[in-house]
């Protein structure tokens, strides 16, 4: 079973900046389209942002030209930057599997999850 971990979540300001990591589990990693998800309470998780093995990345257009998905092969690690916060960005972020369009793909199991809250 792949097992993710999140971290890097927590309180921001509006305009502010959060770095996200993801470690996962296994070497499959290495051979997975990647995806950063997000899930507000009492709405479905959505796939925001994509990177594919060889770190062509996608976005959605909620997102695009604020936060940067990024990967690192050799550590099974992937990132997420997210700049200028906005109070809409609040939500519980995963890491998982995700088809390169945003398609929701994940593995079978989910990581805990990190918190980002944008508030003032």
């Amino acid at each position: 079973q792949v097992q993710m971990v999140e971290s890097g979540g927590g309180l921001v300001q509006p305009g502010g900046s959060l770095r996200l990591s993801c470690v996962v589990s296994s070497r499959v990693f290495n051979r997975t389209v990647m995806g950063w998800y997000r899930q507000v309470p009492g709405e479905h998780r959505e796939a925001i942002a994509s990177i594919s093995v060889s770190g062509l990345t996608n976005y959605g257009r909620f997102v695009l030209g604020r936060f940067t998905i990024s990967r690192d092969n050799a550590e099974n690690t992937m990132y997420l930057q997210m700049n200028s916060l906005k109070r809409e960005d609040t939500a519980v972020y995963y890491c998982n599997r995700a088809g390169y369009a945003l398609e929701f793909q994940p593995f079978d199991s989910w990581g805990q999850g990190t918190q980002v809250t944008v508030s003032s």
